[in-house]
């Protein structure tokens, strides 16, 4: 049943819609994180890598990772950094198709995934051209030019959400290879990915999985192609046998081959213990009350704060667990809302931003929060100086 606001530490007074951008804290979290530092490491030492189950900890994350995103046993790898999973991904992708020479994103993609495209390029210097036409024209821009499609499934502004299926089927019948990132949405929307059939995804965990800030990334690989993947990143614990300390790089037969240096092993087991939330949750459920959650928000904000522009998609069906709205002092409205309890988010230019997490909210926050909006829109309670100054993260 939903929501489980039991099962985390919700400051008191606050109604949290910024779980698109940074989780809440899951109850047992800290716990685990302290017994990791005092029992694990404090009394194990370096025998903790094997008596504690370190060692293994990337890839049973990964599996459960993998159950959320539809993907199969042994397919998720976790580790390092989203940016580093995408030039992972994208660089294995192009390898694939080595006579093509067009990467196509869209011009919604999240900033790094085309920046870390940019300075792939630049570092094999063969006369890449990326190209990001808008979300709606990405389908007609798949030709047979195109060595790679790479598409953030759930955009970070507007929530706008592209078809994995039908983007995936005419990647490949047009010869290309698939890559998609699931920042935006793992544990927001259902995700078939062996169904899908792509050869790719990325994503990061510290958002809808509540692991926390800086949490390990994952990338997926799908599983005839891992033994084909010849790692532009070549880590010791990429390799078939680690500890063997050969000196030639030896990639090993799994998913295993995706992983790079020494795992972060406290973030990792504050994931594997946010993850235990998701235990017994339907993703099919836990869509069903986002959507009624967003719709009850965009009602409420519509018939409150008809200044406020909504820059999503009214559709449903094509909009992750986020909803968007623009307004010209956007900046300003978030920061008199945050200073009320609350917390929601900005993106350039206008956009105030809003996540939908069924797992901590009911639907008496989303009104609440509407109406809250309501008095700082209506009062101009934004109109003041301490709520225009910047910060360096908005």
């Amino acid at each position: 049943m939903l929501p489980k606001k039991d099962r985390f530490d919700i400051p008191e007074g606050v109604i949290y819609l910024d779980g698109n951008s940074l989780g809440v804290l899951p109850k047992g979290a800290a716990a685990r994180a302290q017994q990791v530092i005092t029992e694990e490491w404090g009394v194990s030492l370096i025998r903790a890598w094997n008596s504690a189950g370190w060692m293994d900890l990337p890839r049973v994350v990964g599996d459960r990772i993998g159950r959320l995103i539809g993907a199969p046993e042994g397919s998720v790898a976790t580790g390092d950094t989203l940016s580093i999973k995408v030039y992972q991904a994208l660089d294995a992708a192009l390898k694939m198709r080595p006579d093509r020479r067009v990467i196509l994103s869209d011009n919604g993609n999240f900033p790094t995934d085309v920046y870390m495209a940019q300075g792939l390029t630049r570092t094999i210097d063969k006369g890449y051209e990326i190209r990001t036409p808008s979300p709606e024209d990405v389908a007609d821009a798949i030709t047979d030019e195109v060595a790679v499609v790479m598409l953030t499934q759930v955009d970070y502004r507007s929530g706008r959400m592209h078809d994995m299926e039908a983007i995936t089927q005419k990647a490949h019948a047009a010869g290309a290879v698939m890559i998609w990132d699931l920042a935006h949405s793992a544990g927001a929307v259902p995700v078939d990915l062996a169904g899908s059939n792509a050869e790719f995804a990325v994503g990061c965990t510290y958002k809808y999985l509540n692991g926390g800030p800086g949490a390990p990334a994952f990338i997926y690989a799908r599983p005839d192609i891992v033994e084909t993947i010849d790692p532009a990143l070549s880590g010791w614990l990429g390799h078939d046998a680690p500890f063997a300390m050969e000196l030639g790089y030896r990639p090993a037969m799994s998913t295993e081959r995706l992983r790079i240096g020494t795992p972060s092993i406290l973030q990792l087991s504050v994931l594997d213990t946010a993850l235990d939330v998701w235990d017994g949750v339907d993703m099919h459920d836990l869509r069903q009350a986002s959507i009624a959650l967003s719709e009850r928000f965009i009602k409420e904000v519509e018939a409150r704060c008809p200044t406020l522009a909504l820059a999503s998609p009214r559709d449903q069906q094509v909009r992750g667990s986020q909803v968007s709205f623009g307004f010209e002092h956007g900046y300003a409205a978030m920061q008199a809302l945050i200073d009320r309890g609350v917390i929601g988010d900005f993106r350039a230019p206008n956009i105030m931003r809003f996540g939908f997490t069924p797992l901590y909210l009911d639907e008496t926050d989303v009104v609440n929060a509407a109406e809250i909006l309501e008095e700082i829109i209506r009062d101009d309670l934004w109109d003041t100086p301490k709520y225009k100054t910047k910060s360096r993260v908005t």
